[in-house]
């Protein structure tokens, strides 16, 4: 028994075969003979191009908003940090520690 490979199609054809079945100038099955393909990946690549098509006359704004809060959100745990760090290395200096790794002569045993 011999394995077959599946065809695997470019999603530019996808697109072309399903836009023709989607204006329906031809049927669906004249479309599938044309293209050599199954008359159910032709009705299947339609249905995908009807469900996504609303999709490229949204607003770009909502991903747009997404992304502006994620930015706003990590400056803002940037300067939490920022001021964390600040905060110990002062405490260091006033308890007269030396930064690990910066300069440190002393060690500090198990």
């Amino acid at each position: 028994m011999s394995k077959t490979k599946r065809k695997r199609y470019t999603g530019a054809f996808k697109a072309k075969v399903g836009l023709e079945a989607l204006m329906g100038v031809k049927t669906v099955g004249q479309i599938a003979r044309e293209y050599q393909v199954h008359p159910v990946q032709v009705t299947q690549w339609k249905g995908v191009i009807r469900e996504h098509l609303p999709e490229l006359f949204e607003s770009p704004r909502t991903g747009n908003q997404d992304s502006q809060e994620l930015v706003a959100q990590l400056h803002e745990k940037i300067g939490q940090l920022t001021v964390e760090v600040d905060w110990l290395k002062k405490k260091c200096r006033q308890l007269g520690l030396s930064r690990p790794g910066r300069n440190s002569s002393r060690h500090v045993p198990n």
